[in-house]
């Protein structure tokens, strides 16, 4: 059944995932802080609003795809927000990557309007976004989830309930926490092979098919090898992610050394001003300065 619905947020993946849902056949509203960014959308049929709150107006669904946790707050509580906008019933989607009380604070506000909230975190990169092979993890209450799970189905291949209000988010910290290590012992690796003079294509095509193989070594391997720093998620989102996950385990008193190492690492490349570059550019951090 086809619905009525508003997407904020049309970047790097959100322009993609828009696409896929109009594919499908739904009708389309959408806001962006920068109209540029959804002029393939407009072109291809969507409705353009001039703000979130308007955007949201009339919708049976709104879809969130923002850069930070201040960027979810404003364009859900701000004067011309998300909850000044949505009719009673709608279903909000936040598929930013944010804080899990942030999701549950959601949650609560949406409910006390009539409102029905999900966290719906993603993995998978612009190619997840590109291909519509996301993986979303869903938090919220089970009949809202099967309300809309056509919708994630138009985005992603993995698609599932983890639990209530704030449970996407904090699968996406740990899922986030998994990449840290993961993308490091790729580029820890490569600097090995480099080091040692071997031929790193091939090296990373003999170790890809066996037990070290993931996706970041199949995806962000190449990259890290041919000097290709393009984004497909940005260093400067995987560091506010990363800054989640650290302050909700301290906040339970759990350490995460290999998390701490890694944010620290592409926090100096931050500092550096590689910011807007893909998270390969971790190999900046391994390479010797003549490699560089």
């Amino acid at each position: 059944m086809t619905k009525r619905i508003g997407f904020i947020g049309t970047g790097v993946m959100g322009e993609a995932m828009a696409h896929h849902l109009q594919a499908a056949g739904h009708t389309l509203t959408v806001y962006n802080r920068t109209k540029e960014k959804a002029l393939s959308l407009i072109a291809d049929g969507a409705h353009w609003a001039d703000s979130p709150k308007a955007c949201a107006a009339g919708q049976d669904v709104v879809i969130t795809m923002v850069g930070f946790p201040k960027d979810v707050e404003e364009v859900y509580l701000g004067a011309e927000g998300i909850f000044s906008g949505a009719k009673a019933g709608a279903y909000l989607i936040d598929m930013t990557t944010t804080s899990p009380s942030l999701a549950q604070r959601l949650a609560k506000e949406g409910a006390q309007r009539g409102m029905r909230v999900l966290d719906a975190p993603v993995s998978g990169g612009d190619t997840g976004a590109k291909n519509a092979t996301l993986s979303i993890m869903v938090g919220g209450r089970d009949e809202d989830f099967a309300a809309v799970k056509d919708i994630f189905d138009c985005m992603g291949t993995s698609v599932l309930l983890v639990g209530g209000p704030g449970a996407g988010q904090h699968v996406k910290m740990a899922n986030q926490i998994a990449i840290a290590g993961a993308v490091s012992g790729v580029a820890e690796a490569i600097a090995y092979g480099q080091t040692m003079g071997l031929d790193v294509k091939r090296m990373l095509a003999a170790i890809s098919g066996g037990a070290a193989g993931s996706w970041q070594m199949s995806h962000n391997g190449p990259k890290m090898v041919s000097g290709d720093n393009a984004p497909g998620f940005y260093i400067k989102h995987f560091l506010k992610d990363m800054k989640i996950a650290l302050a909700e385990g301290k906040a339970q008193g759990l350490d995460l050394p290999v998390l701490r190492q890694v944010y620290d690492e592409y926090d100096a490349l931050q500092q550096e001003g590689m910011g807007d570059l893909g998270t390969q550019a971790l190999i900046q951090a391994y390479l010797k300065p003549e490699d560089q």
